[in-house]
């Protein structure tokens, strides 16, 4: 897919870009060159192959145990606020 240069131009100010005339064509070339990968990418024959969820077979993420490691401070920590009710900090409404 070949990008037209008002293309170029329309996708660099939704960018808020500025671009030299003389990157233009840079850009023009670089981007067809990415909108062609995608759509030999959307050609390609996926039907019967099965979705990964992780590259490598047999491999699993560790997690550590989810356990409580630090006390409640919550109080603390509300003891300097200016405003605090049923536990939740009270600020000034800013959106009417």
């Amino acid at each position: 897919m070949s990008l037209t240069r008002a293309q170029i131009e329309n996708i660099a100010h939704l960018a808020r870009l500025e671009l030299e005339p003389a990157e233009i064509p840079v850009y023009q070339e670089s981007l067809s060159r990415i909108l062609d990968l995608v759509g030999d990418l959307e050609r390609a024959d996926t039907a019967g192959i099965t979705p990964m969820a992780h590259p490598l077979p047999g491999l699993t993420q560790r997690l550590r145990p989810d356990e409580v490691t630090e006390e409640d401070r919550h109080e603390l920590y509300q003891a300097c606020a200016p405003q605090v009710a049923a536990g939740l900090y009270l600020v000034p409404k800013v959106i009417e």
